[in-house]
C-alpha cells in the first residue's frame, strides 16, 4: 500500500479484531469453568451469539463501506469494539457475557470486509500486503491467549477485556484525527476500476465466464471449509494444551505463552505464502498448505507433551498459511467499487461457519474428546486439497479500464 501509516492502522485493526474475539475462549478454558461452575463444553456455547453476529453483519458492513466511507467504518470498528469489550468485563453470568459478546461480534464484523477492501487494491505486491496483514491478525490470536492467561494469574480475567478495550478506543480517536476528511465526506473511490480478463490466448467470453464461475465456487467452498479449520484450531487450542501439555506446565500464563508461541511461529507462514502467491499463483500454494494440514492433523491424534507442541506448531503453519489465498483471489477478480461488499459475502460464509464450529467443538469434546475433532479437521484439509486441484494453472489477471 502507498500509505504505510494507514496500512499500520489497518494491521492494528486486524490484530485487535482477532484478539477481542478470542479473549473469552482462553478465559473460559482457564478460569470461568471454576468461577461459574460450568463444564467447558457448555460454557463455550455462550460465545456462539458473538460469532453469529461476526458473520451476519459482515455483509451490511461491506455494503455500507462501499456506499459511505471505508475509513469511517474502520473508525467505528475501533471505538465500538473497545466499548463492547469494556462491557464484557462487567458481565456477572454466562448470559451477561453472551450479550456483550454479541455486541462485540457486531463491531468486529466490520474489519474484514472493509480492511481487506482497503488493502487488496491490486499491484505486484498485493499477496505480500495481504499476508503481512494476516500475520498481524494471527498475532492477535496468539496474544489473546497469552495476555488473558497473564491477566488471570496476576490481575483477573476482567482486565483482559477492559484494558484492551480502552486501548482500542484510543486508537480509534487517533484514527479519526488522521482521516477525518475521508470520514466526514461521502466516499470517493480512488481505486483503479478493474475487470477480469483471461491471460490465455484464444479464450472467448463464454470460456472466461465459465472459468470465473468455477473459481468463484471453489473460493466460496474452500472459504467455508477452511473456516472450520481456523476456528476450531484457534478457539480450542488453549483447552487442547490444558489437556495435552499438562505434563509440561499447568499454569495459566505458561499455557497462554505456549499458545502464543505456536500462533506466532505459524503466523509467519503467511509471509512465505504471500510471496509465493505473487510468484507462482494460488493453485500450487493451496495444494501445498492443504496437504501439510492433512498430514499433521492426522499425526496430532494421541500426541501429548512436547511432541504435541511440535505437531501443533506444524499444523498451524498450514492452517494460518491458507488464510491469504482466498483473499488474494478475490482481490484479483473483484472490481474496486464492489470489493468491500464481495469480501462481506466471503466473510458471511466464513463466520457463519464459525458460529457452527463452537457447538461442534462442544459436542465432540463432551462425547468423544479432541482426537475425533482432529480427524474431522484432517477430512476438511482433504476436501480443500481436492477443491484446490480444480483451480486453473494460470489464474485470471486484472487490467485497468
Amino acid at each position: 500500500m502507498e500509505d504505510r501509516k494507514h496500512f499500520f492502522y489497518l494491521n492494528l485493526g486486524h490484530f485487535l479484531d482477532h484478539f477481542f474475539l478470542l479473549i473469552f475462549a482462553t478465559a473460559a478454558a482457564l478460569v470461568l469453568i471454576q468461577d461459574w461452575q460450568m463444564p467447558y463444553g457448555q460454557l463455550i456455547l455462550y460465545s456462539t451469539a458473538g460469532f453469529i453476529a461476526f458473520g451476519l453483519f459482515s455483509l451490511p458492513s461491506g455494503w455500507l463501506a462501499d456506499r459511505w466511507s471505508r475509513e469511517g467504518m474502520i473508525c467505528i470498528f475501533f471505538i465500538g469494539i473497545g466499548l463492547a469489550s469494556i462491557g464484557a468485563s462487567s458481565a456477572q453470568s454466562p448470559l451477561g457475557i453472551a450479550f456483550w459478546l454479541f455486541i462485540l461480534g457486531t463491531f468486529a464484523s466490520i474489519y474484514h470486509p472493509v480492511g481487506l477492501a482497503l488493502i487488496a487494491k491490486g499491484g505486484p505486491k498485493m499477496g505480500t500486503d495481504i499476508a503481512v496483514n494476516g500475520v498481524w491478525g494471527n498475532m492477535g490470536v496468539g496474544f489473546a491467549a497469552f495476555v488473558t492467561g497473564l491477566m488471570i494469574d496476576h490481575v483477573g480475567w476482567r482486565a483482559a477485556f477492559w484494558l484492551p478495550g480502552l486501548i482500542s478506543i484510543g486508537i480509534g480517536l487517533f484514527y479519526f484525527r488522521d482521516y477525518r476528511e475521508n470520514i466526514l465526506v461521502k466516499l470517493k473511490s480512488d481505486n483503479v476500476l478493474v475487470t477480469p480478463v483471461a491471460s490465455f490466448t484464444g479464450d472467448n467470453d463464454r470460456q472466461l465466464r465459465h472459468l470465473m464461475i468455477r473459481v468463484s465456487l471453489i473460493i466460496f467452498f474452500t472459504t467455508a471449509v477452511s473456516a472450520i479449520i481456523f476456528q476450531s484450531t484457534t478457539f480450542a487450542l488453549p483447552k487442547v494444551f490444558v489437556e495435552r501439555l499438562g505434563t509440561v506446565s499447568d499454569s495459566a500464563s505458561a499455557i497462554g505463552f505456549m499458545a502464543l508461541f505456536v500462533f506466532a511461529v505459524a503466523s509467519f507462514a503467511q509471509l512465505v505464502v504471500g510471496q509465493m502467491l505473487d510468484r507462482v499463483g494460488p493453485k500450487k500454494v493451496y495444494l501445498a498448505v492443504s496437504l501439510m494440514q492433512l498430514i499433521f492433523f492426522t499425526m496430532f491424534v494421541d500426541q501429548f507433551g512436547w511432541m504435541a507442541l511440535l505437531v501443533a506448531t506444524l499444523f498451524m503453519l498450514g492452517a494460518f498459511g491458507q488464510i491469504p489465498i482466498n483473499d488474494y483471489m478475490i482481490g484479483k477478480m473483484a472490481k474496486s467499487e464492489f470489493r468491500a461488499s464481495i469480501y462481506g459475502v466471503r466473510f458471511v460464509i466464513s463466520f457463519a461457519v464459525w458460529a457452527v464450529v463452537v457447538p461442534l467443538i462442544s459436542l465432540v469434546h463432551q462425547d468423544y474428546g479432541f482426537n475425533i475433532l482432529f480427524y474431522i479437521l484432517a477430512a476438511c484439509a482433504l476436501a480443500i486439497f481436492i477443491a484446490a486441484s480444480m483451480l486453473p494453472k494460470t489464474f485470471p489477471t486484472l487490467v485497468p479500464v
